[in-house]
Formats: C-alpha cells, structure tokens, sequence
C-alpha cells in the first residue's frame, strides 16, 4: 500500500513545564532482570516473563495520547483489560516537544512518562531521552521505519486533511477557497506549527499546494499571513470540543482526527484537496528514564501487535505493520475497506527538510501572524 518510507516532521522542542496524573512508585528491576536495559523481551526471559514484570509495576505513564486520536481512547482500554496494567494518560493534548520538556521536568519522579508518541523533527532532536528496544515483530516493520536499534520506530500514518462545518462554510476545493469572505473567522490549526506535528504537516500541505516544494515551507507561511490578513485565520488550537462547540468551522488536521469528528458532530466532513497528499508517521519512543520500565516495553510489544496496529485502522490510521497484515491475512478488511487506500502523489519531508523547516518556522512563523 506504501511505497514511500521516508519519515515526517513535527516541531521544535519547548520548554514548557507539563503536570502528570499521579501514580505510586514502582521498583525499575523486577526479579534479576534490569527492565531499564532490556533491549528485547528475550532479555527478560520471554514474553511471560515481560508480562509478568510490567504486572509488578502495575501502572504505565503515557502523555499526548488523546482518546480520539487514532483510536488511542480504544487501544489504552485494552492494554489496562488484557494485562490489568493502570493506564495513567495525561496531558492529552500538548505537543510533541511539551511530551520531551515533560520528561525533563519530572525526571526521577514516578509520574514522568514512561513512552513518547512524537513527530520526526522532536524524535531526531531528542534521541538521548530513548531507551533501545526491539520488538518481537521487529522484522514485520520495514527498514526506513525505525531507527537500527530500536531508539525509535514509526507507528501510524494518515494524510493531512480540511475538515470543516458543512452546515456553516462551503466545501473547500482548493487553497484559494480559503480566502473568501465565507470562510472570515473559521480557518484553524490543530496546535502551533513550531510545537505541534499536525500544524507543522498543515503548513507543508499548504507549501505544495502554492507551488513551492519540501525544501522551504516559506510558501506555506505566506500563505498562512495571507489568511490572517483576509481575517480568516483564527489562532485557537483545534480540539474536539472546538468543533462540536462551532468555535472552529475549518481545520486542517490529520484525517484520522477530521473522521472522528465526523462520527460524532453534525455536519462535519472531511475533505483532500486535490493534488499532493501530505503524509506523515509518528514514532514510538521509550523514555530511558521510565519509572515502569516493563511496562513501557510491554506497551510497544502491544502496539506493534496485529490487535494493535489493527485499532489504528478502527481510527482512521494506516499503520506501519500493514503490508505484513496483509500478507499474513489478519488485517481487519472491514476496517480497512472503510477507510480505503492511502492513495495520490505522496509527499514526506526528510529528517534532513524537516529540521530545516522546523528552524524556518521558528523564525519566520511568528512574525508573519503575529
């Protein structure tokens, strides 16, 4: 279904204090075995073993993971069932680098994040926060998709996308659209596109769409002022509650977001505009100071699980492992027939164009909206 590999970008790293829901403290070791340093369940003596250990810390610390992202509210429910393991999931919605500066701020404490869920651009400029690990499917995830030793590895993917009021605002059908007079006061970003994977892909999306390439998100910022001068843009962060309160009546977001908007507020659709189609993985990550070191490694042996990867599609998300799902037979057809290919001239910025255009952004973003 794939065939470009190459991974995507998110943002710079914030500095920003984030508070996790507490937790009780857990010892990092269980039995012989230094679940910090595992790199492979192997290490634990099999998968039981692993399962085991993670059970004695009894809890695991996720950040940024919302309920209606990907299906993520699904994927954490059955993690806490099949292992009878606490799911503490805190800050839901802050970014990528506030995901990194969490780690700092509560490093040493039992409530620091124990795993990341990050774009490229954090993931490539916070490597020393990983923690190596291999899953036992680690062959089923093709080569340009995770880093050798396992430091980090892509997850899931969706398209950039416009999702919008149609009970409000006509059906957008190119970039232009946007500018008119229906549209005054109703265009948004999901987060701020120096911080936030989902922005960063809005700006990229609109880069190729006004002619310019991956190389230079300039066209995409001019763009963005331009909307802001024509009072179309609106600097509020798009969440759920945003669009089914009519604060928000266009948002450019990943599509898995705009389709379970969809499914649950009146006259939302979603829309691609015609031409390139931006894409995007984001990348699973183990702090290597995890308070529940077995846990976290449990939860990416759980993730990369066909009942896993099979939940991103339920959500709208196609993930890394489904060219092997499909060639072993257990993907859920359903799920994916529903949701289709991932079809069109994919675009993805390198590592190399997504740290470029993250220090574009971070000089030129703030000044052109104000």
């Amino acid at each position: 279904m794939f065939t470009k590999r190459t991974l995507a970008a998110v943002a710079l790293v914030a500095a920003s204090a984030i508070s996790l829901s507490g937790c009780s403290t857990t010892e990092a070791a269980a039995g012989d075995v230094d679940a910090s340093t595992a790199t492979t369940a192997e290490d634990f003596g099999g998968m039981d073993a692993l399962i085991a250990a993670a059970q004695a810390e009894g809890e695991l610390n996720v950040i940024a993971l919302p309920d209606n992202w990907a299906n993520y509210g699904e994927i954490k429910a059955l993690f806490e069932e099949k292992y009878d393991i606490i799911v503490n999931s805190a800050d839901p919605d802050v970014s990528s680098a506030e995901e990194i500066a969490a780690a700092d701020n509560l490093k040493g404490q039992d409530t620091a994040p124990d795993v990341f869920d990050l774009g490229t651009a954090v993931t490539l400029d916070s490597l020393d926060y990983f923690a190596p690990y291999m899953v036992a499917n680690w062959d089923e995830i093709p080569e340009g998709n995770k880093e050798a030793t396992g430091l980090w590895v892509n997850d899931y993917t969706g398209s950039m996308s416009i999702g919008y009021d149609s009970n409000s605002v006509p059906e957008p059908t190119s970039l232009d659209d946007l500018l008119k007079p229906e549209y005054r006061g109703a265009v948004a970003l999901n987060g701020d596109p120096t911080q936030a994977g989902a922005a960063f892909a809005a700006l990229g999306l609109a880069t190729v769409h006004q002619g310019g390439t991956l190389d230079d998100f300039t066209p995409g910022i001019e763009f963005f002022e331009e909307l802001n001068d024509a009072g179309n843009f609106i600097p509020v962060n798009v969440t759920g509650a945003t669009i089914a309160a009519g604060e928000t009546k266009v948002a450019f977001d990943w599509s898995y977001n705009n389709l379970a908007a969809a499914a649950t507020v009146d006259g939302w659709k979603v829309t691609t505009l015609p031409g390139a189609v931006y894409t995007s993985f984001y990348n699973q990550a183990i702090n290597k100071d995890a308070p529940h070191p077995a846990a976290a490694r449990l939860w990416q042996e759980f993730l990369y699980s066909p009942e896993a990867q099979n939940l991103f599609i339920v959500g709208g998300a196609y993930p890394v492992t489904i060219q092997a799902l499909q060639d072993a037979g257990t993907v859920d057809t359903a799920a994916l027939d529903a949701l289709g290919a991932l079809e069109g001239e994919l675009v993805t910025p390198t590592p190399e164009q997504a740290e470029k255009n993250a220090e574009i952004l971070a000089e030129k973003w703030t000044v052109a909206i104000g």
